[in-house]
């Protein structure tokens, strides 16, 4: 049998790549595109904290900083980087043959707050 120590997260980011892949050429900013709006949005009309993302790195893709920041500010400030750390977290792991350790309460608890204030002041002020 080979070894397939670490194809789990190289399976993500292979995925993620081809997500990527698709939103260089699909716009999800017009109307029936392809892509499915968040459903929490759609059934209730609230946003939540990880809404715009598809956007935000649509326009990320193609260039445009600025449209990203509009989309999803803390996406891309601090959720981009997060996953990135979780990521590579995942593969040392995998490459040790260990389980992936849990998030540190001194991260999860800062990332949950944040979360849940985002996505307070973006449908509480919008």
């Amino acid at each position: 049998m080979a070894d397939v120590r670490g194809g789990g997260p190289w399976g993500v980011a292979a995925a993620a790549a081809a997500g990527c892949g698709v939103l260089l050429f699909v716009d999800p900013n017009q109307p029936g595109s392809l892509l499915p709006p968040c459903l929490l949005y759609a059934l209730t009309g609230i946003q939540c904290p990880a809404c715009g993302s598809t956007r935000m790195v649509h326009a990320l893709l193609h260039g445009d900083l600025a449209a990203a920041w509009h989309f999803n500010a803390v996406m891309l400030v601090a959720g981009l980087p997060l996953l990135v750390w979780l990521w590579a977290r995942w593969v040392r792991a995998a490459r040790s043959g260990r389980p992936t350790p849990p998030v540190p309460r001194a991260v999860g608890v800062p990332v949950v707050a944040l979360a849940v204030t985002w996505m307070l002041v973006r449908n509480l002020v919008a």
